[in-house]
């Protein structure tokens, strides 16, 4: 009879699933009182093999003198866990190839991460006959210190937030990121834009830049401003308009921002035939291929310096740096590559 709060039964046994410890008790219980392996393997409901292959495991070799040694349940346990610390892959040792040379010159030179290197030179078959690790074994042996890099030469890794209920906000300067097609959300047609802004030190006066990037091709365009305000703004979206001119329409679609004050009098741009929508205030995952094209930025730019220190054709040179990135969602071709594609299919109509 069942006790009130345990049971005599054990639970069905999983196909493929190894032994535990009371099995073992079961199995040099029964082996003494004389079992055959068929009839233990049918007690414990596992392969007669398995009973086999464990009978092995836990008996000493016999000496040659005196009685012959039985199965220890305890000796078939500590057998197991000694062959299950080394049925793991040995490690990779990676020695100066030319891949590891590239790869170091491409994260201090360029930025790029462990995974862009990995999937750019299987893209282009750069190292042909040499074996390329993975992503995965490229950062194990980071935290080893088996490559010549340290982790602080490396991009900062992405960071997943939980995404909350979007807040209503009490002010919006133009239409909401609610009344935006669903095609663009899908990243299937060109011209679909996210723009910002960013500071270096939070400052009255201070200079700042205004970035932008296309959703379906990743490119990114950065403009430095006097400050951050809707003239600043303002002035930046009449250069771009200045660069494309009548193909300005078919180039930004739409353009989806924040609600900040610098993009006050942004709706003003539907003059020029772009859809403009604003995003939920502190919802930044509305805009996530500009915050994480932002981020890239933020390595060349860093949090706390003054935008003062760079100058126009700096600022520019830095968004060319990040479009010449390969990225993997884009199949490891650059944001460049796709962005001419695209111009070329605009202006050949």
């Amino acid at each position: 009879m069942d006790s009130p709060y345990s049971i005599t039964e054990l639970e069905e046994r999983k196909r493929g699933q190894h032994l535990c410890m009371e099995e073992r008790g079961a199995i040099q219980r029964l082996n003494q009182l004389g079992f055959s392996n068929r009839a233990i393997a049918r007690a414990i409901q596992c392969s007669p093999s398995t009973v086999g292959y464990e009978l092995k495991r836990g008996t000493p070799a016999y000496s040659g003198r005196g009685r012959r040694p039985g199965y220890s349940a305890k000796r078939g346990a500590a057998v197991y866990r000694a062959n299950r610390r080394r049925c793991h892959r040995p490690k990779r040792h990676l020695t100066d190839s030319a891949f590891l040379r590239w790869m170091v010159e491409k994260l201090t030179l360029h930025s790029w991460s462990f995974d862009t290197c990995v999937g750019r030179a299987k893209l282009l078959k750069r190292f042909q006959g040499q074996l390329i690790p993975s992503t995965k074994t490229l950062y194990n042996l980071l935290w080893c210190g088996q490559l010549p890099v340290t982790p602080f030469e490396l991009p900062e890794a992405l960071s997943r937030r939980q995404h909350r209920k979007p807040r209503v906000p009490k002010r919006c300067n133009g239409k909401s990121i609610d009344l935006r097609p669903a095609e663009v959300a899908q990243r299937i047609q060109f011209g679909h834009w996210e723009s910002d802004t960013v500071l270096g030190k939070k400052k009255q006066g201070e200079p700042a830049t205004f970035t932008i990037v296309e959703r379906l091709t990743g490119f990114y365009l950065t403009l430095r401003i006097p400050e951050k305000t809707s003239d600043g703004v303002g002035d930046a979206m009449q250069e771009l308009y200045s660069t494309f001119g009548d193909r300005f329409p078919q180039i930004f679609r739409t353009i989806t921002t924040d609600n900040g004050s610098e993009f006050a009098a942004f709706s003003q741009m539907e003059a020029y035939g772009t859809e403009v929508y604003f995003a939920h205030p502190y919802s930044s995952w509305e805009r996530p291929v500009n915050e994480r094209t932002n981020r890239i930025l933020r390595r060349f730019m860093p949090k706390g310096k003054s935008m003062s220190n760079y100058t126009d054709e700096q600022v520019l040179m830095f968004s060319d740096e990040i479009n010449s990135i390969p990225r993997k969602r884009l199949g490891y071709h650059t944001p460049e590559e796709l962005f001419e594609v695209q111009l070329d299919e605009i202006y050949k109509l």
